[in-house]
């Protein structure tokens, strides 16, 4: 006697969809910020929150020349560096976080970033999105899942989670995409967001997900 699927069996067929369809739209998508160490790479992440990777990198262009090393942030005026910043939004919160961030690391770990979730943890302005980036592009290690705005839009959009908040659709997502799909996903999400489905008002249906995912009554799933 065949059993119906589950709510579980259901994301994992979703899941399995959606990784396929994204691998063929983007093979080799990537981080969109621009650095050229890990140090720099933290203070890119930091700055990306509630900012466009675009406007980021704008920012980081003038201010990485400024700020050469790990020690010229941790050195910096407070009104300086968030004047550096202000164009991403937030900026005196960022700019505090980026300063005590340096600081701490200059001082706890001899200027090397973290490379275990727990220690970068505890690093001002790095919480658990940032540190699964900092881990899977700075060292190649796979911790948990990146979940973003996009991440978080699409993920419920195409039933892989019912839950709201990061936390909880992180760890949804952990049990139904294999591991070593972890990385790349949040990345592909990303380009498929800003591509393809974004978070303006738009006809979904023509969505390249929609459509290989549901059929026309867009309560079946369709799994080809």
């Amino acid at each position: 006697m065949r059993t119906k699927p589950n709510s579980s069996d259901k994301r994992r067929m979703r899941a399995a969809v959606v990784l396929r369809e994204l691998k063929k739209l983007f093979p080799s998508a990537a981080i969109a910020l621009k650095f050229s160490n890990n140090w720099e790479l933290v203070v890119a992440v930091m700055l990306s929150a509630q900012c466009t990777d675009k406007k980021v990198n704008e920012v980081t262009r003038g201010l990485f020349k400024k700020y050469a090393v790990i020690g010229d942030y941790a050195d910096a005026k407070a009104v300086e560096l968030e004047a550096d910043i202000r164009p991403t939004g937030f900026f005196r919160n960022k700019a505090r976080n980026i300063r005590a961030a340096a600081q701490m690391i200059l001082k706890n770990y001899d200027g090397k970033i973290p490379d275990s979730m727990d220690e970068l943890l505890k690093v001002p302005g790095i919480g658990r999105k940032t540190a699964n980036v900092i881990l899977g592009v700075a060292y190649g290690k796979t911790e948990g899942i990146a979940v973003d705005t996009h991440v978080i839009r699409l993920s419920r959009l195409y039933g892989l989670t019912d839950k709201k908040d990061a936390a909880s659709i992180e760890r949804e997502l952990m049990e139904i995409l294999p591991r070593s799909e972890w990385i790349s996903f949040t990345y592909r999400m990303i380009e498929y967001g800003r591509q393809y489905c974004p978070a303006r008002k738009h006809n979904h249906n023509e969505c390249p997900l929609a459509k290989a995912l549901f059929s026309k009554n867009k309560k079946a799933l369709v799994v080809r």
